[in-house]
């Protein structure tokens, strides 16, 4: 018995033991591959990639900057910083100069986004992000310089000075069209449940006047006039103005008719 305990005993130190040596053999394998980024700001890539190379960090030029400070080809900022401690094969990001601005910025606004982007890039610049806004097709933002598929703004705006990336963002324009109704027959309704109804399916209230009698008279700028005063040029009677009681007997567009959102209905009532 006490020499199966001295066995058991044994075998664990043995374990022990190994798994220090272990671990040990793991932490000097990650930081023996463990190196320190050098310092490539201000090289040009080339310069980079020979500083780099023999740690096993290679160079990539992501993006690309005006910079009045650093002259053109040579690299302005890296990623990791230098002194940073990375595994062999962790890329440097960096990006290089274009020396100072020296190309205007266009104004593409009011062109389309092909002929925005051959602009562009006929002056040595990149289109940047591309996005869309969309607005109802009766809007009053709906002006020339906002129509569909054009151009409406840009950033940096044309002629901007101190530009940092040679790149444009666009703004274009994208109408949206309204939406369609069919026109409803209003006829024998009361004014005022038709211009409740009308309110409510986004359309408008139009001119509302009084219907001409068929009694033998005769009506003339919403005054009912009889021939007899007409004759002897007696002045006209005032007309009652219409009330949300009065009864439509005409309305203009006609019921059927296509009509869009907006649209202003005409009454003619008694």
């Amino acid at each position: 018995m006490r020499r199966f305990f001295s066995i058991l005993l044994l075998t664990l130190v043995l374990m022990t033991v190994a798994l220090i040596s272990a671990l040990t053999a793991m932490r000097f394998a990650i930081h023996g591959r463990e190196v320190i980024v050098p310092k490539v700001v201000g090289m040009s890539p080339v310069q980079a990639e020979r500083a780099g190379s023999p740690l096993g960090l290679p160079v990539m030029i992501e993006r690309e900057f005006y910079s009045s400070d650093m002259p053109e080809g040579q690299i302005v900022n890296q990623m990791p910083p230098a002194g940073t401690k990375v595994r062999r094969g962790w890329p440097i990001r960096v990006a290089r100069s274009l020396g100072p601005q020296r190309v205007a910025i266009p104004d593409v606004t009011g062109e389309s986004e092909r002929a925005a982007e051959l602009n562009i890039r006929r002056r040595g610049l990149a289109v940047g992000s591309v996005a869309e806004v969309s607005f109802p097709a009766d809007s009053p933002n709906a002006s020339p310089d906002t129509q569909p598929d054009l151009i409406c703004s840009q950033s940096p705006p044309a002629n901007a000075n101190g530009v940092t990336a040679p790149k444009i963002n666009l703004l274009i324009s994208e109408t949206i069209a309204a939406a369609a109704y069919v026109m409803p027959n209003f006829t024998g309704q009361p004014l005022g449940s038709a211009t409740l109804a009308l309110q409510d399916a986004g359309m408008k209230l139009g001119k509302v006047s009084r219907a001409p009698v068929s009694n033998g008279t005769q009506s003339t700028g919403g005054a009912q006039i009889s021939p007899a005063a007409a004759a002897t040029g007696q002045p006209p009677p005032v007309a009652g103005q219409p009330t949300s009681a009065s009864m439509i007997v005409i309305q203009s567009p006609l019921p059927g008719q296509k009509i869009i959102a907006g649209t202003a209905v005409n009454f003619e009532v008694r």
